[in-house]
């Protein structure tokens, strides 16, 4: 019970220092270089004046309807980029395809932009693919939705709702740094079949194609692009975003590695196909499950993994495991694991098939 308690207490601890922190970053005139990296990086703030400098304020285009934010009324008719910019708390986020910043707009409505890194179409693709992928991600409660973006010729982001709870790589992430479990079975379960409920969402889109986008698949399924709602609740984002910019490749400087998004070590694949989503929800499973002990199973033997079966595995799971339901869940759940991540992509099952054998397990 006090485990449980100081469990509790170190969540909620978790969730305040989310709701109302961010990563600060130094501006690259005063931040320190590393000759031997070559690269920096930084929020919006340190192009502000580099920016607005050289071009007028632009609105930016609204996604659908006007959705007003329930805390402070505020909606996004008036919004430009300037407000944006003036609006960045710091970074929360960095991948090779670009870098998430949490805004405060001048209402006090929060939110989440995607700063892409290189984008190949012209503004005409750009906004009808974002427009397709957004009228999409709407029909989903499980997809966050797209609410605005912006296409320029220094700059090209995407505005989304921002989640004080943050992404399940920060949930994650947070708890093992100090030693604690953040999140308990029944959490972890509920979050994982939100997930399977938004791939399989995206894998029935009909037809596949549209807009020069492959609909049908989401292309970045990670730990960190699966958001958390303060009820535990779960949403898939960046859906479709693979297809909006391109990767660019970036030295290991220590900003990136702080971020816990940037897991060079974690075995995503990187392959824009159905069995590609369902590999990478194996390897969030494995995740949730065991941490960097399950992560390190998607390259384990046949032999090692039936033997982690029939031993029990008590001691491969990161939290504790209760006898009985609790326990025929977790190891179900690992049979889905080692199934998805399975070296031979026509032996992984389908996302309808998973759903209903998570819905079975509840």
């Amino acid at each position: 019970l006090t485990l449980q308690i100081l469990s509790s207490k170190f969540l909620s601890e978790t969730m305040l220092s989310r709701a109302l922190t961010a990563k600060p970053r130094k501006s690259p005139k005063n931040e320190d270089h590393d000759p031997l990296q070559g690269y920096t990086t930084s929020s919006f703030n340190d192009y502000e004046d580099c920016i607005v400098g050289f071009m007028q304020d632009l609105p930016l285009v609204r996604c659908g309807h006007d959705r007003k934010c329930l805390g402070c009324g505020e909606g996004l008719s008036h919004l430009t980029l300037r407000g944006v910019l003036r609006g960045s708390v710091g970074v929360i986020g960095e991948s090779r395809l670009g870098m998430t910043e949490k805004v405060v707009l001048l209402g006090g409505r929060v939110c989440a932009v995607k700063r892409f890194r290189k984008v190949s179409s012209g503004s005409r693709e750009f906004g009808k693919r974002i427009e397709h992928l957004a009228k999409v991600s709407e029909k989903s409660e499980y997809l966050v939705p797209v609410i605005a973006y912006l296409y320029a010729k220094r700059i090209k982001f995407v505005l989304s709702d921002y989640y004080p709870m943050g992404s399940l790589a920060d949930l994650l992430a947070g708890a093992r740094k100090h030693g604690h479990t953040a999140l308990d079975w029944n959490q972890r379960l509920t979050i994982v079949v939100h997930i399977a409920r938004a791939i399989a969402f995206i894998h029935e889109q009909y037809p596949p194609y549209d807009k020069k986008m492959q609909m049908n698949v989401h292309g970045s399924i990670r730990v960190c692009h699966v958001m958390v709602n303060i009820d535990f609740s779960a949403c898939l984002s960046d859906y479709g975003f693979t297809q909006l910019a391109e990767p660019v490749e970036i030295p290991n400087t220590l900003q990136m590695m702080r971020s816990p998004c940037w897991q060079q070590t974690t075995p995503y694949s990187a392959e824009l196909s159905q069995k590609s989503d369902i590999y990478n929800f194996g390897v969030i499973l494995l995740d949730v499950l065991a941490g960097p002990k399950g992560l390190r199973m998607t390259e384990g033997t046949k032999e090692e993994k039936e033997g982690l079966k029939s031993e029990g595995g008590s001691e491969f799971f990161e939290f504790a495991v209760k006898e009985g339901k609790e326990r025929r869940q977790v190891s179900r759940v690992l049979d889905i694991a080692f199934a998805c991540t399975s070296a031979k992509p026509e032996a992984r099952p389908p996302i309808e098939e998973i759903y209903c054998y998570l819905l079975e397990i509840l």
